[in-house]
Parts: C-alpha cells; structure tokens; sequence
C-alpha cells in the first residue's frame, strides 16, 4: 500500500478517459467512503455522483469521461476551506483506488451540472469532478492544458513556507531538519486552481499558520476558489502529519504576524 507521500506524488490532475463507465463496485466503494467524509469546520459537503449520459453532461476541457462527481456546499462562514478539504479527500481516495480526477470550476456548461445536483437556493457547487480510468494516452487538449498551466512544474519551498515571519524563507534542508519536509512537500504538491498554488504557510515552533496569496479572477459572487485550494492544502497537510502519529488540530488564531501585499490569514494548525 502507497504511503500518503506516494500518492501525492503519482496522482495527476486527469482530461482524458478510456470513454468505459468505472467499475460498480469501485463506485459503490467511493460512494460509501463519500457518506464518511468530514472536515475540520464540520461543514456538511453534499457529493452526487452524476451519470453523463443520463444527464447531458461534458466539458470542452474532457473526453471519454461517462461519470462525475459534483459537490456541493450551503453558503455559510469557511465553506470555501471545508469544500476543498472535503472534495480533495474524496478525489484522493478516487486515486488510491486507481481512478482518475480533475476539479474542474469554470470549463463546464454550470446551468447542468447545477440541475442535475438539485442545488437549493441557499447552496454553490463551485466545482466537479469526472471520474474513470485514465487513458493510455492524453489527448491533444489536455497536452495543451497541461503546457498552458505549467501543470509539472511547482514553486519552491522558499516561495511556499517560511519560519516565524514572511522574511524568513524555508529551504528543504531546513524542514527536513525540523522533520517537516514530507508536511510541507505534500502542500506543496497538492492541486490548485491553474496551478496558483496560493498557500503559503508560517512555521511558528509547534504551529503551522496557513495563508491565501490572492490572484486576480478567483473570487466570484458566491465563493473564493483559491480559499477552496487552501481546503485542498489544509487536507494534505494534516492527513500527513497524522499518518506521522502527529495530532495536528485546526484553530483559527490569526498570530498577528506581518503579511506582504495580497496575502490573507486563514487557519492555524497546531501539532
């Protein structure tokens, strides 16, 4: 069995399919593991698992995909940060069980997906993912996608985490030293909106202080979908510390600490 590390690490954001519905009882595996998830805010995440076929569903950004998965989210204080927790974990679980994903917010015709989900007034479904094996080959589009978004490529530890304050960069041989190298490289390596990668995080002695580097063009009426990353970040982090027998716990104690230009604090996690 693949280590959390591993997983990451072999996991890729997924646009082309072998164009065959997923296994049933693969599906019945994700569907149960879905009514298990939870998240630090406890912020109830609706997952739906949405036949394409059936309901008239693809993306210009997709092929060969026959189902999705869309989730969807009640408006209400840290639903962006509970979202992404609670979709990532579901998606990473997909992987685990050798499918593949991709959460997509914007190349998708929303009107369907928010039908098909039977959205109430008072909910978003910011994003969906399809879900299916992986085909041999990735298609024209998604080379190009890939390419556009620099998909294979990440900022480095120095531009991502820092120690006490933001004028102190952190190198990898410094969090290996402090035995933090595996939690900061899996943040590092999670999936964000066009590969912003909008995290950065303050290394306090015993805390973590997690916070979102804003783009232009993320937030929209109803959410943030670079606060929705910061969920994804904040998954990753503290499923690694806890396979380290480490008890991270979420709080949401802004430190005071001195933040550059476009730079908001989020969550703490004490460990």
């Amino acid at each position: 069995m693949k280590s959390f590390v591993e997983l990451v690490k072999s996991r890729r954001s997924v646009r082309t399919f072998d164009g065959n519905m997923p296994d049933a009882k693969v599906i019945e595996e994700l569907k149960a593991f879905a009514q298990t998830i939870s998240n630090p805010y406890g912020v109830d995440v609706r997952f739906i698992f949405l036949d394409a076929a059936e309901h008239k569903l693809s993306s210009p950004v997709l092929s060969g995909e026959k189902l999705y998965i869309s989730a969807v989210v009640k408006k209400q204080e840290h639903a962006e940060e509970a979202y992404g927790y609670s979709f990532e974990k579901l998606l990473m679980k997909a992987h685990e069980l050798g499918l593949g994903t991709v959460m997509i917010g914007g190349t998708m015709p929303r009107e369907k997906f928010e039908e098909a989900s039977n959205l109430g007034e008072d909910e978003v479904m910011p994003c969906v993912s399809p879900l299916g094996v992986t085909a041999k080959k990735m298609g024209v589009k998604e080379v190009l996608m890939r390419k556009g978004v620099k998909a294979d490529t990440r900022l480095d530890f120095k531009e991502l985490f820092f120690d006490g304050d933001f004028n102190t960069p952190i190198d990898e041989q410094y969090a290996k030293t402090h035995g933090l190298f595996d939690d900061l490289e899996v943040v590092k390596y999670a999936p964000s909106a066009v590969n912003k990668q909008p995290w950065r995080i303050v290394i306090d002695g015993k805390k973590a202080h997690f916070y979102e580097h804003h783009d232009k063009g993320f937030v929209s009426a109803n959410y943030d979908l670079q606060k929705i990353d910061m969920g994804i970040a904040m998954y990753h982090f503290e499923t690694q510390m806890i396979s380290e027998m480490r008890k991270p716990v979420c709080k949401i104690e802004d430190p005071g600490i001195k933040t550059p230009d476009q730079v908001e604090y989020v969550m703490s996690y004490e460990f």
